[in-house]
């Protein structure tokens, strides 16, 4: 079904089974020889929310999900992906930013499975229900978070910087910030808004990582509808194309340089072989490997 702006979703449909789907992904991934991700907390979370042609593939079922081309192929962009935001929370951290904020959380554990300094806040921001869930399911198999986490239920269409300072978010200090595997699922309009507030929060010194689809995401939407197939081969009703906001919008990497912030972007191809990877050549992943990673450093103010 076709997104709106007041849709709704869970963990097990829409936008909210694409949060599992990458935990899923994490999960596989961090079972691979040599792995670039070590999430020890993903496939519980996987399993509690129990949608079946994900819980076989990590059961390792034949000819299932993970047996998939375009799967495999996505098991490596999101090994990719989560290590690169690993990496510039370590950084951030290792720069002295002791405040950080994980816009759309979903089902991500990085407050509890990276080493945060000593007196590091962790702002998650999620819908409600999300954030009990998940909160409950770690609680159950007893992990302890690494970092003070603060919890913000907010819909980010609705005034989540509200919220976050509400929540205690601290203005005045220097903030890492990232939105993964968030901005295809926000049409133009609604992510010129998020990095427009962040920004109006953001200090001096304050960091962001994102990503940039030189298509605004068309191209993406096409190969997921495609691996969407697959996925209802395996009992799974969901068309991942439909989710995306394929519109056209501005790059990231100039708004954010327009809002005043210093920009590094480097392409996937790039970020797989920094990590000993190799992006297939196949024309049907061309969507995938015209998409960067970014970083940017809040100037002077």
């Amino acid at each position: 079904m076709a997104r709106t702006d007041d849709d709704s979703w869970d963990l097990a449909t829409s936008v909210g089974a694409t949060a599992t789907l990458v935990a899923a992904a994490r999960a596989l991934a961090s079972r691979q020889g040599d792995p670039l991700v070590d999430d020890p907390f993903a496939e519980a979370l996987v399993r509690a929310v129990g949608i079946p042609a994900f819980t076989q593939a990590l059961d390792g079922a034949a000819g299932g999900l993970a047996d998939a081309p375009a799967a495999r192929v996505l098991l490596d962009v999101v090994a990719v992906r989560t290590r690169f935001f690993d990496d510039f929370f370590i950084e951030a951290a290792a720069a002295g930013i002791r405040q950080a904020v994980i816009l759309a959380s979903g089902l991500d554990a990085r407050a509890y499975r990276l080493r945060w300094p000593a007196g590091t806040t962790v702002f998650e921001i999620d819908r409600g229900e999300v954030i009990e869930f998940k909160a409950r399911v770690l609680a159950d198999h007893g992990a302890v978070a690494a970092a003070d986490v603060c919890n913000v239920a907010v819909d980010l269409r609705d005034d989540w910087a509200a919220a976050l300072r509400a929540a205690g978010f601290d203005e005045t200090a220097p903030t890492a910030w990232i939105a993964e595997g968030l901005l295809v699922y926000l049409p133009a309009h609604a992510q010129e808004r998020l990095f427009e507030a962040i920004t109006a929060l953001s200090v001096q010194g304050s960091r962001i990582a994102t990503e940039y689809h030189r298509d605004g995401g068309a191209g993406i939407a096409q190969r997921a509808s495609a691996m969407s197939e697959r996925l209802a081969s395996e009992g799974l009703d969901l068309n991942l194309g439909e989710l995306f906001y394929a519109d056209d919008r501005r790059s990231v990497v100039d708004h954010l340089e327009h809002l005043g912030w210093e920009v590094t972007s480097r392409p996937r191809a790039e970020m797989f072989a920094a990590h000993g990877r190799s992006f297939p050549d196949d024309p049907a992943d061309q969507a995938l490997r015209d998409s960067f990673s970014v970083t940017a450093i809040r100037k002077a103010i």
